[in-house]
Parts: structure tokens; sequence; C-alpha cells
């Protein structure tokens, strides 16, 4: 696959400058000196651990109300007045079942300075917690300054540091991708984050743009964005020499204006996110490349924006696919599962060792699972049971949904092979991910995972915003389902 430039007649591209990645630190303080204890203390567990400390450390826990609450924390003084330690609330074990990172808010709260936990956190949640403090210094300051210093842990013993440095940068990426919004995130942008990612991982970028995508056989990236004012593309990043072969395809819908079946504009208002798989599978390649684990890596992303315009794909329209299969368009807000069709069939022509698909895809997902779980399909229970098991150990939920095939007939319309958008509006998601299978390649072992990208209101470690999901519980299950 070659550079391809802007066809003749065809708006060029623009300049862009593509950011690094999160300006904030979400690194571990490297010296110790200095640094406050931590003392992380159950509820129940507060009057035993106050019988251990001097009387007047007793009296200013209880004058001060401190009862070891979830999330909370209080800092002891010293005789000069400066604080000495710091006691941050555990709960109970029942209310820590209810989310993660629930050192995250004490982070968040703390004042700036160095800190190091000093007792009482469980070894088995010692890098959760660990990686929720790094996350909690994430901010999006491109547009507004956040003058914030977050305050600055010791690793704590026994959890790979380094490691967890590099999934919070790999999710800070992710975050800003999804954060930016499309005026600065278009097609041309996403663009220049992969060329950015890849010159600084040495990794090789190739794109195919405009009418460039008709002539080397992706006919349904080019419908999608062909209406927008910036061109659609095929963006195909390539790292690692040797090892099994994983390909990650992200849907890169950078705006979904729902096109001419166009959307609310309650439901227009997020739709800067509708890149986020895009996001979530670049934020995962940088992990991947930052450890260097012993594989080779594809991305492909299909970057566009669907809009309305002249050139506009109309409902009844029929597409041809890079496959060869025909799709009817019986709704222009189905897009994309078409750009992700395309990236699929030029990913299976591979024969990869494993091809996830991550996307935004079906507001189906979100009515079955909500906000905070990511479903994924696979039809290989050792993938599932290597992600399930991942996925607990790093505090990154999913849950599997079929590719049920008994509605396979749902999405055959009749006058063309596949459709787009089924008409009776059940298992949306499920309808959605057999419409990928058809272009995964016959017997590929392939993962599509449905996310939401988006935080809907702050939770401990992940503000009101852009955020991954699948991406860390796919990086700790790769080891097993590539036997790296």
């Amino acid at each position: 696959m070659h550079e391809t430039g802007v066809a003749a007649g065809r708006p060029g591209p623009v300049t862009v400058t593509a950011r690094k990645g999160p300006t904030m630190t979400m690194t571990f303080a490297a010296d110790s000196a200095g640094a406050l204890p931590v003392h992380v203390v159950e509820a129940a567990a507060l009057d035993g651990w106050l019988a251990t400390q001097p009387a007047q450390v007793g009296a200013w826990v209880r004058a001060s109300g401190f009862a070891g609450a979830l999330g909370k924390h209080l800092l002891i003084p010293g005789d000069s007045g400066a604080p000495v330690m710091v006691l941050a609330g555990y709960g109970t074990a029942a209310q820590r079942a209810r989310g993660r990172f629930h050192l995250a808010t004490v982070a968040s709260a703390l004042p700036a300075g160095t800190y190091r936990i000093a007792s009482g956190l469980p070894q088995p949640q010692a890098e959760e917690e660990a990686l929720g403090w790094l996350l909690s210094a994430y901010a999006f300051d491109r547009y507004r300054s956040q003058n914030r210093t977050p305050a600055r842990l010791i690793a704590p013993a026994g959890v790979d540091a380094p490691r967890l440095e590099v999934i919070a940068a790999g999710e800070g990426l992710t975050r800003d991708l999804i954060n930016t919004p499309a005026n600065d995130m278009g097609p041309d942008a996403l663009e220049a984050a992969c060329r950015d990612l890849a010159q600084r991982h040495g990794a090789q970028a190739t794109v195919i743009r405009g009418e460039a995508l008709l002539e080397q056989n992706f006919p349904m990236i080019h419908a999608v964005g062909r209406a927008a004012a910036q061109e659609p593309r095929l963006i195909d990043l390539r790292w690692g020499t040797a090892g099994p072969r994983l390909t990650l395809v992200g849907k890169g819908v950078c705006f979904d204006t729902g096109g001419l079946n166009i959307k609310p504009s309650s439901s227009m208002g997020l739709m800067k996110k509708d890149m986020g798989g895009a996001a979530t599978v670049l934020g995962l390649a940088q992990m991947i490349m930052a450890l260097n684990l012993p594989l080779r890596l594809r991305v492909l992303i299909p970057a566009v924006e669907n809009a309305i315009s002249a050139g506009a794909m109309r409902p009844g329209d029929i597409l041809p696919s890079r496959k060869g299969l025909s799709v009817e368009i019986n709704n222009t807000d189905a897009e994309g599962r078409l750009v992700l069709a395309d990236a699929l069939a030029l990913g299976a022509e591979e024969d990869p060792d494993l091809m996830v698909s991550m996307a935004t895809l079906t507001g189906a997902a979100r009515v079955a699972l909500g906000p905070d779980l990511s479903p994924y399909f696979t039809d290989d229970a050792g993938v599932a049971a290597a992600l399930e098991g991942a996925a607990a150990r790093v505090a990154d939920p999913v849950w599997r949904l079929p590719f049920w095939t008994p509605y396979e007939a749902d999405i055959e319309p009749g006058i063309a092979d596949l459709d787009n958008a089924p008409k009776s509006g059940f298992a949306g998601a499920i309808t959605a991910a057999l419409f990928l299978r058809r272009f995964a390649g016959d017997g590929a072992r392939y993962t599509h995972f449905d996310i939401y990208g988006w935080q809907p209101s702050a939770a401990p470690a992940r503000p009101k915003g852009g955020v991954g999901m699948g991406a860390r519980a796919l990086l700790a299950a790769l080891p097993e389902v590539l036997d790296l």
C-alpha cells in the first residue's frame, strides 16, 4: 500500500499540529524524600489502627469526625502544625465492590506534594489503586488552563511502575483525542495524530485519501465520507517485524451528523466522540509499542466525517464493498459499520493471528449495559476467557455478548447481500456485530468491542469526558491470547 496524494479538484489537506499526548504529569514521583505517609484504613479497622498511635493522633481523628469512609481523607498535623501523615478511608468491601480506583478520589483532593503508601493497602489492589492515582492527574487543558498541580505518589512496593506509567500515557492519549472537538479533530488531525504516534515509536504510517479510495477498492469508506469538507481516508500504521500478527481496527468517524437521516440535536451533541474507537486503538497501540511487546502490530483507521451535501449517500442506495458484498443503506446514520467493513476486509486479507475492532457503534449496547461496561463479541472461547480474567485483574470491565447466528437473517434485506440498519430494532448491538463479522474473514480469530468512550459524570480517576474502554483488558489478555 502506497502513500496517495489528494486527487485533482478536491480540497487539499490542511496543516495540523498534532498534540503529543496529555500535558499533565501522570508518572510516579522518583524522590521519596519528604513524602508524606498515607495510611489506608477500612472503616472497621479504624479503632484498631488508632490504638497503635499516640493519643494526640486519636484525639485529632475523633475531633475531625473521620470514620474511614470510602474516598475520604484526613491530614494529621505534627507538633509544628504541618501535616505528618494522611489517613485515606477505604470503607467496606461492599462499598468498594460498587466502584474502582478508590484512592483516586483521595489523590484528587490532596494538596500538591509527594506521598507514599505506608500501610493498609491490600497487595491485590495495589496496581489498580496506583494506576488510579496516576489517572487522577488527567485534565483536558487544550482550551483552558487547569491551574492544578496534582499530588504525586511514590510507586507502591510490588507494582510494575514503568508499565503503569505507559498505560496511563496511552489512556491519556485516548482521552485527549476524544475530548478534542471536531473542528480540531477532523480526519486531517486524526491522520496527523497517527503520524505523530508512528514517528515517536518507529512505526510506518501510510494513507489512502479521497478518490484513491475508489481506485484501490474501499468504496464504503469513500461513500460515507465523500460529502465532508475533509477527504475520507484509510490510515494504515504498522510496527514490529517478528511475532504473531495483531490487527486493530478503530472507527474514526470524526463527527456524525447522521447523514441525510440527520440526528436530532439532542443526539448530535456528543458526536465528536464518534471516533472513540480510533482513539482507543491508538491509545492501545501506544501501550503496545512503548512496552515493546513481541508482536507485529497493524492499526487500520477509516477516518471520515458523516456529513450532508450534494454528494451524501442516500437511504436506499446500494453500495459495493471491498469484500464484494453489496450493502443496502436503510439508514445513513448506521455509517460506522460501513467504514469498518472495508477496513476489516483489508485486515483479513493478511490473515492475522487476532483481529480486533473497537467502535462507538450502537445505542443498543448502551441500553443493554450502560456507559461503564463495554460489550465485546467473539466466537473464540479462549479469547473470552483471557479477556474476562484480565478485565477483573486490571479493573477494566467488559461483558461478552453473542454473535447470535440465528439473527443473520435480520441483516439480509433481499435486494442486496446485507442491510446496514435492520428495521426490526431488536438486538441492535448483535446485528451490527454480525454485519462486521461478515467482513472479518471466514474462520478468523476476530473480536469486536462496542464501546461508549465517554464518562457521562465524574468518577474516581475518570473526569467527565472521553475515556478508554476495553484497551487495558485487551492489553493484559494479549500474552495469553497470542502466546507471547
